[in-house]
């Protein structure tokens, strides 16, 4: 798994391999969320909603990102939680170790460098992009059906990709 802590560009070697279940450590980076928004998506992953096949934090973080940037105004509605809500919140509010798909860390990732977190705008970090996409999710459907519906697609898409990708 790959760590978000120190932002780096993907290397050759971190590129996901050839498993559909995604058991390469590459697959993954590593992220943290808000503990409020941790504790939500851990009802969702104990839920009886959660099951055949039961999905983790890191399908169920991507899932968020993926419902979240599905809409044209991704940037802004992420910035104005982040403007409104979180930047409110204790700043050394602790945070949980998570995961989630490379995928969805390379949309986090270019909103993070996006002049809408350049200066004069004040500058957000990973974290808090995550913590944003998945308190959005939560506040559009508390339940967290979308989130389970959305993870499913995304698991469809990662098996499609590395079935089409040549065998080396």
């Amino acid at each position: 798994m790959t760590s978000t802590l120190t932002v780096t560009t993907p290397s050759a070697s971190a590129t996901p391999q050839d498993s559909c279940a995604g058991d390469d450590p590459h697959d993954v980076v590593e992220t943290r969320l808000w503990l409020e928004e941790h504790a939500w998506l851990y009802q969702l992953l104990r839920s009886e909603s959660n099951i055949s096949p039961t999905f983790r934090f890191p399908d169920l973080i991507a899932a968020c990102v993926s419902l979240v940037f599905a809409q044209q105004d991704a940037a802004t509605r992420i910035f104005h939680f982040l403007g409104t809500q979180l930047v409110l919140r204790e700043p050394q509010t602790p945070r949980r170790r998570e995961a989630m798909w490379w995928p969805q860390y390379e949309l986090l990732l270019e909103l993070q460098r996006s002049p809408a977190n350049r200066h004069p705008n004040p500058k957000f970090q990973l974290d808090q992009l995550t913590t944003a996409s998945v308190a959005l999710c939560q506040i559009a459907d508390d339940s967290g059906v979308q989130v389970l519906r959305q993870a499913r697609r995304n698991m469809a898409e990662r098996a499609q990709q590395k079935r089409q990708m040549p065998s080396g």
